[in-house]
């Protein structure tokens, strides 16, 4: 059953700004999504102005952090059309989030609709330039006021849209990934493998302190032994080690992310090896020494792919590749960035076309 939509266009436009001046999440589009749930049904959906939410002081939101979101793209394609990558994937993500933050379901049709209706309405916020996109930042939060530890009555679904750039300031280059020893992000059994706020509250200190040593951010280990590799704070990891590729295995505390997700079926398709396994930093630091270690990259929604070209803690400092972006790095984010633009077939049905 198609959703009902009610869209109230802005009467004023917000700035724009140069799309080789974008970064990444400064600045917003001119229009929003807003759904509401209560007495178990959703409610209300409809577009609107971008502008301030009104929300009760005592919202759970606030004081429980029921709060969960999504980060996902949408590319002006060939013949200008409008392309959404891999929708799907964070529709059955953002439930999975929902269900371990006992938050209600966003229906599938209701998500769906909401990201392609807002994306028309406001398509003309879509760059063009190459490494550019309209980022999409569907949200859910706990809204009823009260105080006392247990699950919202009340939701807040909405979606915001920002036209972004490359995610870090270097671009397309490598940048340098600080190993943290002492922080913990998240341990098995917990929120690690949901896009919680708490997750990335969890990780401000980190990647705090890791920019003032002039590193982009911070490769996260082990709850347990601090030794065996997780993911960096915006990004699942990859090595490449001789002919092999390795990544770390999904267990629990672990982001599921869609970029992850295209470059382990690329790599199969082209009959490269891959494996989800643990690995440790020691056997990295010894890949490296030994001269085996050739690539290290990161894959992400915000970032697509990005190649790592030196990995340091306190104890240790390596440079990978001649801090030099790697062949497979590069074919893996040509493939990426083509498919998602249409340049090139996509055999994997992760592009839905909007139809004008």
């Amino acid at each position: 059953m198609k959703t009902t939509i009610s869209i109230e266009k802005t009467k004023s436009e917000r700035t724009r700004h140069p799309e080789d001046q974008l970064g990444f999440g400064k600045y917003f589009a001119d229009h929003m999504f807003i759904a509401e749930y209560s007495e178990g049904s959703w409610k209300e959906a409809r577009i609107v102005p971008y502008g301030p939410l009104s929300l009760d002081p005592g919202a759970s939101v606030f004081h429980y952090g029921q709060a969960l979101f999504e980060g996902m793209k949408a590319f002006r394609g060939q013949n200008d059309r409008i392309h959404l990558f891999r929708p799907d994937f964070h529709v059955r993500r953002l439930a999975h989030g929902a269900e371990k933050l006992c938050m209600p379901s966003v229906p599938a049709e209701l998500f769906t609709e909401a990201v392609e209706a807002l994306v028309k309405v406001d398509s003309s916020w879509i760059p063009k330039s190459e490494g550019s996109a309209l980022y999409l930042r569907p949200t859910l939060i706990g809204t009823e006021s009260f105080l006392g530890v247990r699950p919202s009555q009340k939701y807040l679904f909405f979606i915001i849209t920002s036209p972004v750039g490359p995610y870090y300031s270097e671009g397309f280059n490598p940048v340098k990934i600080w190993i943290e020893r002492s922080r913990v992000r998240a341990a098995v059994g917990g929120l690690g493998d949901i896009k919680a706020g708490a997750n990335y509250a969890a990780s401000l200190a980190a990647s705090t302190a890791a920019k003032k040593k002039d590193f982009a951010q911070v490769l996260w280990l082990d709850s347990m032994e601090r030794k065996y590799i997780e993911e960096v704070g915006t990004m699942n990891v990859f090595f490449k080690i001789n002919d092999e590729v390795i990544t770390p295995a999904l267990n629990g505390s672990i982001l599921a992310g869609a970029t992850r997700d295209c470059v382990i079926q690329l790599l199969k398709s082209w009959n490269i090896p891959v494996t989800e396994r643990k690995i440790s930093i020691d056997e990295v630091f010894d890949a490296h020494k030994t001269g085996q270690l050739k690539e290290v990259f990161g894959s992400g929604t915000a970032a697509v792919v990005s190649s790592v070209g030196e990995l340091a803690d306190q104890d240790h400092r390596i440079t990978i590749n001649n801090n030099q972006v790697g062949d497979l790095t590069k074919k893996l984010l040509n493939e990426i960035t083509s498919i998602q633009l249409g340049k090139k077939s996509d055999p994997f049905g992760w592009v839905k076309v909007l139809e004008s």
